[in-house]
């Protein structure tokens, strides 16, 4: 199968570009470069005869045609987005333009190729998005696929907006499509801008550990690995037109997750005085900060057999190791935009 991959130098994109060419997968990984990119996430497959990379936005809708024509995929994963809460507080035009006109542009440019090619019935678009579109939840209850949205961000709604589209094309052209929502994602190669590698990455230099609000924020968090997985099943066994949830099942407060982050720290590298836990500061609440999210995903279990594998136990000391074992990944991206310094507190 030949996928083209949007997004693939970013965090996600990259676990799903290194499991694909694990599997065999012809992969062209069309991808802006901006700020959260990183070329060395795929340093152990760049040189892989099933590899390309194209430097190319997506809002340039000409270079995306120019994608499809050349590689003639079989199947599109669209992972590219904005995708920093924060961040669309403050610069909410770039996710208008990124994760809303470049989702019609790879619309309109699949469109146009699986209609020259005679509507191939094994070809398919799968939109990756996020459960951030559907909310806040209350203490009790689940997003499910019928969940209405309510996006709530600037992010959040962008990303509606994209779904949106894309269940438009399918039902309007007929587009083959997938669509998946899933929840935090966390794991290695993380961007440092995240809760975890921020928490991470402060500790190591003994700075305060932010937390917004009072830290009772829930999320339900998702191994990254064990979502590159789920993509790839869904994107084989997925019922086309169909939508699944994926979440990790291991729903915390903010305040708990970086407790038990700072647990694993003490014990991989301990402080010279006192605990890591120590340094949990609380800081002003993020604007609109929703106060739960937790997915039901027994669809994606139920009918394509895809569970999640690791704990967030398990998943924050793999992932706290890893951050360990790697400053010459990390320690570059401390001078990018944004980084060090408060954003979406407009």
């Amino acid at each position: 199968m030949k996928v083209l991959i949007t997004g693939g130098a970013g965090f996600i994109g990259s676990a799903v570009v290194r499991l694909a060419i694990g599997r065999g997968y012809q992969v062209v990984n069309v991808d802006a470069l901006t700020y959260s990119a990183c070329l060395s996430n795929l340093a152990s497959v760049a040189g892989h005869p099933n590899y390309t990379f194209e430097n190319i936005d997506i809002r340039d809708k000409a270079a995306i045609e120019r994608v499809f024509q050349t590689f003639q995929p079989d199947a599109v994963m669209h992972l590219a987005a904005e995708s920093h809460v924060d961040r669309s507080i403050d610069e909410p035009e770039s996710f208008v333009e990124t994760n809303i006109v470049g989702t019609f542009n790879l619309l309109e440019a699949a469109r146009s190729y699986w209609e020259y090619r005679g509507r191939p019935t094994e070809f398919k678009f799968h939109h990756i998005s996020t459960d951030e579109v559907f909310g806040s939840l209350g203490a009790l209850g689940m997003f499910t696929e019928t969940t209405a949205y309510d996006p709530r961000s600037p992010y959040s709604a962008s990303k509606a907006s994209s779904d949106h589209l894309v269940r438009a094309w399918y039902h309007t052209y007929g587009l083959p499509v997938l669509l998946t929502n899933c929840s935090n994602n966390y794991g290695p190669y993380q961007f440092p801008e995240k809760l975890i590698p921020v928490t991470i990455l402060n500790a190591l230099v003994e700075n305060p550990l932010p937390i917004y609000g009072d830290g009772t924020n829930i999320r339900d968090w998702l191994y990254v690995d064990d979502h590159a997985e789920a993509l790839l099943t869904v994107l084989n066994k997925g019922k086309i037109g169909r939508s699944y949830n994926i979440g990790g099942e291991n729903e915390l407060t903010n305040l708990d997750l970086v407790k038990q982050l700072c647990a694993s720290l003490d014990l991989l590298r301990p402080r010279e005085k006192g605990h890591y836990a120590d340094l949990i500061t609380f800081v002003r609440d993020r604007p609109g900060h929703d106060a739960r999210y937790a997915i039901d995903p027994s669809r994606v279990r139920d009918e394509l057999g895809w569970s999640p594998s690791v704990s967030v136990k398990e998943g924050l000391v793999k992932t706290a190791q890893w951050y360990l074992k790697n400053e010459e990944w990390w320690k570059p991206l401390l001078e990018r935009s944004g980084l060090g310094h408060r954003l979406g507190i407009n």
